[in-house]
This record gives C-alpha cells, structure tokens and sequence, in this order.
C-alpha cells in the first residue's frame, strides 16, 4: 500500500510543484517550473512514505 501512496503524492506534488511558478507570470515550461516540480515530487514521496508507515 505504501507504494500506491508514493507514486500518488509524487504525481500531485510533482503536478502542483509545475504550477505555481505561473502564479507569479512564469511560464509552465520555465526552469523555475521544473525545479519546483523535482521539489513538489520530493516533498510527495516523502509524505506519501509517512501515509504508507501510518497505514500499515
């Protein structure tokens, strides 16, 4: 089951860390928009690793 809740939160963080560099006028395809995008995707397993050990 942890693996399910790693690759979920590493999708939505990977996906919310791509956008919000366009909350500020940058463009979806800017190098700022993948370096958040690594950062969402890492701080997503690590929170999806938590949910995993919490479950069970």
């Amino acid at each position: 089951m942890t693996k399910k809740f790693i690759y979920l939160f590493l999708f939505a963080g990977s996906a919310v860390g791509g956008y919000v560099p366009s909350l500020w006028g940058e463009s979806v395809f800017s190098m700022s928009s993948i370096f958040w995008s690594c950062i969402g995707g890492l701080f997503g397993i690590y929170v999806g690793f938590k949910l995993g050990e919490r479950s069970g």
